[in-house]
């Protein structure tokens, strides 16, 4: 399978690593809706590189559909680069608006955040991410 192909690294070497970077840009910035900005910024500069090995490795190219590509990224995506799967619900009745549920994260292992860093958005590199490697197949979104 397509999974199998991709290189691993340790969840829990990504998990701290993360963690480490997440933890320097609230020292340098000092602010959480920064950190915030940031992380979706580092993320969407991750995602238009990631389509290019997505659609090589997998062999999908064919990104038509909206609903579609949705599934592909919650079945495909967070399989191949987080070993995880998401899950598609919530769309709204014109189809261009869906929440994805990850039932795992694995970017939050370990994690405890002290209640100063509330309003932080943890895991917003994913987000970029998303954002990131749709724009680059013509697909303008937002993320949250």
């Amino acid at each position: 399978t397509t999974y199998n192909k991709i290189e691993k690294i340790n969840s829990e070497l990504l998990t701290m690593t993360y963690g480490s970077l997440v933890v320097q840009l609230l020292k340098d910035f000092e602010d959480v809706n920064e950190v915030n900005k940031q992380l979706e910024k580092m993320g969407y500069s991750i995602g238009v590189r990631l389509i290019d090995e997505f659609m090589a490795k997998s062999g999908v190219t064919n990104f038509d559909k909206f609903e579609q590509t949705a599934e592909v990224i919650a079945k495909v995506g967070f399989k191949m680069f987080l070993g995880i799967t998401a899950k598609v619900s919530k769309w709204n009745k014109d189809k261009t608006k869906y929440h994805l549920i990850l039932a795992e994260n694995p970017l939050i292992d370990f994690v405890e955040l002290p209640k100063s860093f509330k309003g932080l958005y943890y895991s917003n590199v994913l987000c970029g991410i998303i954002r990131g490697c749709l724009e680059v197949i013509q697909f303008r979104v937002e993320c949250a």
